[in-house]
């Protein structure tokens, strides 16, 4: 009996700490890919479309993903992301606005969040980082961070699609 609860107390633990690459790296290919999906369904005529003034536009939504990619791998330590601030990705927000440009940056930042997780161990995803400068995180925490700002922006993004009478691809003969 002894040697089970010792058993199941290593599991718990292993399982408090592990990273979970596969189910991650699925979610992550399952939202980017959605969100990706429904950026090529957008006519690019869309693309500077915004549902009223100060919102963002349909390629300022996107660019503030991929942008949001970058920036938050950094927070992780990430090399792969390029060195951006926050102050270089609301420019660039802005500035991209090109469809194809768009969907090529974010599939650049989707790819390279992926390759920095897998290139991720579990000691790194446990280490503590401070978020932006303020609380204290796990850099597993971090990564959390893009999958749920992924899905966020992609319910603004099914919105905005809806809105233009666009339905998303995954979606379509429903």
């Amino acid at each position: 009996m002894r040697v089970f609860a010792f058993l199941l107390f290593a599991a718990w633990g292993w399982a408090q700490t592990a990273p979970m690459p596969a189910e991650y790296l699925g979610e992550l290919r399952h939202a980017g890919g959605q969100v990706v999906e429904l950026a090529k369904a957008i006519p690019a005529e869309k693309y500077s479309w915004r549902p009223g003034p100060g919102v963002r536009s349909v390629s300022e939504l996107f660019m503030h993903l991929a942008t949001g990619n970058s920036l938050l791998l950094g927070q992780a330590g990430a090399e792969a992301a390029g060195s951006i601030d926050i102050p270089a990705a609301r420019k660039m927000e802005t500035a991209v606005t090109n469809k194809q440009e768009v969907i090529a940056e974010l599939e650049r930042t989707l790819k390279a969040v992926a390759e920095a997780y897998q290139g991720t161990t579990p000691e790194q995803l446990n280490r503590k980082i401070k978020f932006f400068g303020g609380p204290e995180r796990t850099v597993a925490g971090v990564y959390l961070r893009i999958l749920v700002h992924l899905n966020e922006h992609m319910g603004q993004a099914v919105a905005y699609a809806r809105v233009n009478g666009i339905v998303p691809p995954w979606s379509a003969g429903q």
